[in-house]
């Protein structure tokens, strides 16, 4: 069970996160989830540059050590990088410690100010853990008991339209359509560079930055 178009009400609960960005430009920012990874990530930027759109990847650090070419790739070509934590942990399932920790070593490798919890799942003692480091300094190992001094605060981006694809039982127009029914000036977008969503990724995507396109929108990094 998900919701395509994320609530008010979550949206009021949790008031620090991004949720969409200014409802007044015909800008939109696709983002994408748990890659990089060979093949489907670079479907994704291949895509990406035939429409001269730019967007964010919330990357998972043990991806990032197994395909480091991949995640290379996705810097090279302009795309903004955020943390996705090291091991894509359910921040409601796992002890605060752990979840920050793991955090921390993804951070190691993106050094990124932005970051989004896997599954939109965090608790608030979660959050305000996060954004009271300093995630404009290098961080420590995480088996280092030092923690990074406070300062700078972090960006944790949610979302205003989840396009579905990691339902296998999703066919691809209905991702499609998910997209561009609920797409409006200033939506953060989730789309999935995984295997698990590629059927879907590889229908929806061309045509939704299409759609987009033609009615003039722009396709921007956060």
């Amino acid at each position: 069970m998900y919701l395509i178009k994320s609530p008010l009400l979550l949206k009021w609960y949790y008031p620090s996160l991004l949720w969409n960005k200014s409802r007044t430009d015909k800008v939109i920012y696709l983002t994408f989830d748990d890659g990089p990874i060979p093949n489907v990530t670079d479907f994704v930027l291949k895509t990406l540059k035939v429409f001269n759109a730019k967007a964010t990847f919330f990357c998972i650090g043990d991806n990032i050590t197994k395909h480091p070419d991949v995640y290379a790739h996705v810097i090279n070509d302009g795309h903004a990088i955020g943390n996705h934590t090291f091991n894509h942990l359910k921040g409601w399932k796992t002890d605060d410690e752990t979840y920050i920790q793991n955090t921390l070593k993804c951070q190691a490798l993106t050094k990124s100010n932005l970051f989004r919890p896997p599954y939109g799942r965090i608790k608030k003692s979660q959050i305000k853990s996060l954004e009271s480091l300093d995630w404009s300094s290098e961080f420590k190992a995480p088996n280092n008991s030092q923690l990074p001094t406070l300062n700078s605060r972090l960006n944790i981006i949610m979302w205003d339209v989840l396009s579905g694809d990691f339902d296998i039982n999703l066919s691809p127009e209905k991702c499609y359509q998910n997209v561009i029914r609920h797409t409006e000036n200033g939506s953060i977008i989730v789309f999935h560079d995984s295997l698990k969503a590629f059927d879907r990724l590889a229908y929806a995507l061309p045509r939704v930055l299409k759609f987009f396109t033609d009615k003039g929108f722009i396709f921007s990094t956060l």
